[in-house]
């Protein structure tokens, strides 16, 4: 089991520096990029026939691959010309790394308040059913007689 494990991790350390020198697919850097003809969609996704924005930067991605650039540096040439807004997820510089953390913090934060609510009902007693108990001696002897002669007239009626 050990020398299974070894190899493997030897295999990882080696296909390591030959995946980084594999060039990237044209597929993989157009989803990594924002159309910016405004359609919110990836280079590849955009369905504008024709696009003015999709199918020239379609065309340098082509041309670059071509070139032998790395994924890096083609996404690294369009936020050059573009700005970040062109790559289509954020990078983790800057205030960026916010636009990563905040939804994983909120449903943290969410599960924490949850649990802390849960846990002080379930502490009270208190549920949709828990009912405050009244003392015979402290209600009202005359509503007692009212509830009495109801309940009786709602039994000779059925």
């Amino acid at each position: 089991m050990w020398r299974a494990v070894a190899s493997a991790l030897v295999v990882a350390v080696l296909a390591g520096p030959l995946a980084a020198t594999e060039p990237p697919s044209q597929h993989d850097v157009e989803e990594s990029l924002t159309c910016q003809c405004g359609c919110g969609l990836t280079v590849h996704s955009c369905n504008h026939l024709n696009c003015s924005s999709a199918e020239p930067m379609k065309r340098e991605i082509a041309e670059r691959i071509a070139r032998g650039e790395t994924k890096e540096q083609i996404l690294a040439a369009f936020a050059e010309r573009y700005g970040e807004k062109v790559l289509s997820s954020p990078t983790l510089r800057g205030f960026n790394w916010l636009a990563w953390i905040t939804p994983f913090a909120v449903v943290l934060l969410g599960g924490v308040a949850l649990g802390l609510a849960i846990g002080r009902r379930v502490r009270r007693g208190g549920g949709p059913s828990a009912q405050p108990q009244v003392a015979a001696e402290t209600s009202d002897p005359g509503l007692r007689e009212r509830l009495a002669r109801e309940l009786e007239a709602f039994d000779r009626e059925r």
